[in-house]
């Protein structure tokens, strides 16, 4: 065990180093840039500050190369990107070229918006998914099972963004109804408030929001349960197990459940990672929620190539210590799981 544990962490280097490759390649050939992009808003007459330069409507050949500079694009790629990777060795992920920030400094501002959406999110989607799953398959063929399916298809069929526009038509002050926020986490005297009217304000500037994510996430979850619990529940060791005599709810929470949960545990990383870091920009941009999903969006649209780079390698380092995780939960789950032969 411990012997695989070392190889996959010896594992993690060379697949953030194929991760960090590929995109740095790709991005060398997408058109445009932070100089490209200075130039087209120079070119408009935007004026103004940009990026340490007064755009005017003419960029003569010094100034070009001054940005180049600036952007460190006067090196060769090659050197810049061992560079690159020297700074994410010692964990510094740059300077963003839109906001001038660190991204260290930008992922911890947008950071709790984002830890609000994914965690709320993936609790309470275990939390409803689970025992409605469990409940789905012991009543498999009810009405109960055919009800609950059918809204369960509806709900996962409605796109979040849509679920989130209508929301807002019905309760956000749109065309019907004013009884929720439609900005923020919290309203603007928050700091004002006590503590139990903070999370009461916290909580309801959550609702939409949090309801538009959770309506597509809970579906697969559910169905997933059901039919793991639906599985297990005809194979033999059940039938001898109530042919001995046992109770229901001992056979359904001591036998079945843990062999029910492996399933459950292999999508554990991905659900995890994906409620935090995917899936929420139109969410967020729907309800002016300034998180990560949003910024790694404008990033990308910006060229943006420090956050892009940077936030890339944060997301995929957690994303492969997650799933490492959940290989050890499969042990504690199932003891029959062994990896010894893995790391051979």
């Amino acid at each position: 065990m411990l012997a695989y544990i070392l190889k996959r962490l010896l594992l993690i280097l060379p697949t953030l180093l194929g991760a960090l490759t590929i995109t740095f390649v790709v991005m060398q050939f997408v058109p445009g840039g932070p100089v490209e992009q200075i130039m087209a808003e120079a070119r408009a007459g935007a004026g103004g500050d940009v990026g340490g330069y007064r755009a005017g409507r003419d960029v003569d050949a010094k100034q070009i190369a001054e940005l180049k500079k600036l952007y460190g694009f006067d090196k060769p790629a090659h050197e810049r990107y061992f560079e690159m990777l020297g700074h994410f060795a010692r964990f510094d992920l740059g300077r963003s070229f839109m906001h001038n920030k660190d991204v260290w400094t930008l992922i911890k501002e947008k950071l709790p918006v984002s830890m609000s959406l994914g965690l709320w999110t993936f609790l309470i989607s275990y939390l409803i998914s689970i025992p409605l799953g469990i409940a789905k398959a012991v009543r498999e063929g009810s009405r109960f099972d055919t009800a609950t399916t059918l809204l369960v298809l509806v709900g996962y069929a409605i796109p979040g963004f849509v679920l989130g526009v209508l929301l807002i038509v019905l309760f956000a002050g749109g065309t019907f109804l004013d009884w929720f926020p439609l900005r923020g986490l919290t309203s603007d005297n928050w700091a004002e408030l006590s503590w139990p009217a903070r999370i009461t304000d916290y909580l309801w500037h959550l609702a939409l929001p949090l309801t538009c994510m959770i309506i597509g996430h809970f579906a697969m979850l559910t169905m997933l349960t059901k039919n793991t619990f639906v599985e297990e529940l005809r194979k033999q060791y059940v039938l001898v197990a109530r042919a001995k005599g046992l109770a229901h709810n001992r056979v359904l929470y001591k036998h079945i459940f843990r062999n029910a949960l492996i399933p459950l545990v292999t999508g554990f990383p991905s659900a995890f990672i994906g409620a935090f870091f995917a899936g929420s920009v139109l969410i967020e941009t729907l309800f002016s929620l300034d998180g990560l999903g949003l910024l790694s969006y404008e990033a990308v649209v910006r060229r943006d190539f420090p956050v892009v780079l940077g936030s890339l390698y944060l997301f995929t380092l957690i994303g492969l210590v997650v799933k490492l995780v959940a290989d050890m939960l499969y042990v504690a789950i199932d003891p029959r799981v062994q990896f010894s032969s893995a790391a051979k």
